[in-house]
Formats: C-alpha cells, sequence, structure tokens
C-alpha cells in the first residue's frame, strides 16, 4: 500500500496558529488543494526539523529547506500570491516572463487600475505632479553591494546626482530598518557634500505624489510608484522590473534619460502582474492556479 504523502507548513508562530484554526484563507485553499490530493498536512514552525526526507514542505516566505520544499509569499498587497521554488524574487516565474501590453485588455485593465489606486491610496493618485525630485527609497546594508546589486545602495545615490544634475534627490532611509553608526555617518556625509541630496524618513506617499521618478535597488516603493504613474529606475533585479528602465552601469546618462522619459502602460501592466502572473485569493480561479503552481514543481498533484 502506497502511503499517503505528507506536507509541512512552515509557519511564524501566529501564522501556524491562524493556519490550524482556519483563519488565514490562503493558506486554507492550499492545504485544500493538498488533502483533496491526498496529502497529509501539519502545521509546524520555521525551524522545525522533526520529518522524514520523503516530506514535502512550504515554507512563509522563506528559502525552502530541502529540494521537495517550496515557499509562498504575498505578492505585495493582499489577496496576491504566488507559490515558488526560490526565496529570490528575481528568480521567480513572473520575473522571467514576458510582458506583452497587446495581450491585456483595455477593458479589464483600466477598471482593475483604478480600484487598486482606490483601495490602497484613496485619492493620492489622482493628486500627483512632477516637481523635480528624484525619490530614492533606501533598503538596508547602505554600503554592501550584493550580488544581484549593480552597485551599492550608497554608489547609487552618487550616480543620481551624477547623471541627473538638474533635479533635486530625496533619499529615504526605511523607519523599520536597523542602520549601523558606519551606514547613518556616511549617508550624512553625502548630504554635507551635495546641497541637491535631501535625506529624510519614510513619507512615501507624498513623495510618489510629487517626484519625477523613483530610483532603487528593488524596494517595493517602486511598485507602489506605478499606481501613481511614476517610472522606476532599478539598480538591483526584482520580479517588477518588466516596465522599470534597468541601471545600465556602461551607460548610465541614457538610462537616467530613459527613467525621465518613460510613459509605460501602467494599468496593464498592473493587471497583468497581479492577475495573470499572481494567484488571487479571492477569484474563482483560485484552486486551478494553486493546483497549477504544485504541479509546475513536479509535486503530486492529479
Amino acid at each position: 500500500m502506497t502511503q499517503e504523502p505528507t506536507v509541512h507548513f512552515l509557519l511564524e508562530p501566529d501564522l501556524r496558529k491562524a493556519a490550524q484554526a482556519g483563519a488565514h484563507p490562503f493558506i486554507a485553499k492550499m492545504a485544500l488543494v493538498l488533502e483533496s490530493a491526498s496529502f497529509r498536512v501539519a502545521y509546524r514552525d520555521h525551524g522545525d526539523t522533526d520529518r522524514s526526507p520523503e516530506t514535502y514542505t512550504l515554507g512563509h516566505m522563506k528559502v525552502p529547506p530541502s529540494q521537495r520544499g517550496l515557499i509562498f509569499r504575498r505578492v505585495y498587497e493582499y489577496p496576491f500570491w504566488q507559490i515558488e521554488g526560490s526565496a529570490e524574487r528575481w528568480e521567480w516565474d513572473a520575473a522571467k516572463a514576458r510582458f506583452d501590453p497587446a495581450l491585456v485588455s483595455d477593458q479589464d485593465a483600466t477598471p482593475f487600475y483604478a480600484f487598486w489606486q482606490k483601495r490602497l491610496y484613496q485619492d493620492a493618485p489622482s493628486r500627483t505632479s512632477r516637481e523635480g525630485f528624484i525619490y530614492v527609497p533606501l533598503q538596508g546594508r547602505l554600503r554592501d553591494h550584493r550580488s544581484f546589486q549593480s552597485c551599492s545602495p550608497l554608489e547609487m545615490i552618487e550616480q543620481c546626482l551624477a547623471h541627473d544634475p538638474s533635479r533635486q534627490v530625496v533619499a529615504t532611509i526605511h523607519p523599520n530598518e536597523v542602520y549601523s553608526d558606519a551606514e547613518i555617518a556616511a549617508l550624512e556625509a553625502l548630504e554635507r557634500k551635495h546641497k541637491r541630496l535631501c535625506v529624510d524618513v519614510g513619507n512615501m506617499v507624498p513623495l510618489l505624489q510629487g517626484c519625477d521618478y523613483v530610483v532603487t535597488q528593488n524596494s517595493s516603493v517602486a511598485y507602489a510608484g506605478y499606481f501613481f504613474g511614476k517610472p522606476a529606475l532599478l539598480f538591483g533585479k526584482i520580479d517588477f522590473h518588466h516596465i522599470a528602465v534597468q541601471a545600465d552601469m556602461d551607460n548610465l546618462a541614457h538610462s537616467f534619460a530613459q527613467a525621465a522619459e518613460a510613459t509605460p502602460d501602467y494599468a496593464k501592466y498592473l493587471y497583468w502582474f497581479w492577475q495573470d502572473q499572481s494567484i488571487n485569493a479571492g477569484r474563482d480561479d483560485v484552486y486551478a492556479k494553486i493546483t497549477a503552481r504544485f504541479r509546475r514543481f513536479g509535486w503530486p498533484i492529479d
């Protein structure tokens, strides 16, 4: 007799409790798909290793712990989710897919875009301007040049100042990030050196309303900027790169010029990215999409 396969959901403690109580809609829907395919489902904390090598794992956000492991993660806002084999967003299927606006209907995209503009930001996206500054939302490790980045975040700021000499640069540190004294000192030194540079904290919505464009490594603020019709120049890899300008370190002047003038179809892109490339947990096709993702990675889902 063939033993039923087992899957462990690896979760943060509060999320595990919600899942066990059936109070997390997307986890409950994934569990139903798995149980319908004869999987035995168990909910465990991240770091739990009490399982056999044959056990499948499905972890929230963190790197899969085995070859039979997948992750699931929210795609920036509820109710959009993805199931993937890597924790790195730039390795996701959506990141590698080709976006063709000609294949997206205006009748679908326009109301979808307007709905999510209002849902997320009320009337703020209807009150935008271009006030002559670049918005640079920073993340962590300001002095490090990591493998997925074109340069360090501090060097990115310097490139803004060098290659767009007419605009102010507003760089913001993340309110939830912990920065070292050396990082803050280096950022303050840059601010003293360059009169066009201003360092702030947070204030995402007003800065998106007023900026000319966004420059970042791969902050989700650039994705939020799409709802405000603001172009993005990226110095790092990410999944929502398709309508952004990717920094060309050999020709940054051209990259900055492109970003300043870019006019992508934000409505069609966001519809494609969320409705086509992600799993909308509130739609009727949610079970079919969950099933397709498990099959994509070879899980035995009939």
